[in-house]
């Protein structure tokens, strides 16, 4: 998002097209989800999101999860 942006009053889940450094609003909304957690980011909070898979994280924990997977168990 940039200065000339409004933050959008919308209520609801936003939809963001996320760009290197900065995002651009697609659908208005109040939050995204977390792609790991499912845990609604505040668009005013939103610090992490992959320009590759074009989703957003809520911390960096969520970040490594995805990008880093733990292996299964057997």
């Amino acid at each position: 998002m940039n200065r000339f942006e409004r933050i959008p009053l919308a209520a609801g889940e936003a939809q963001l097209r996320y760009l290197d450094g900065d995002y651009r609003i697609v659908r208005p909304g109040s939050f995204v989800r977390c792609a790991v957690t499912s845990e609604p980011i505040p668009l005013d909070e939103l610090k992490y999101w992959s320009v590759e898979l074009q989703e957003a994280y809520a911390s960096p924990e969520a970040v490594l999860a995805r990008l880093h997977p733990k292996p299964r168990k057997r």
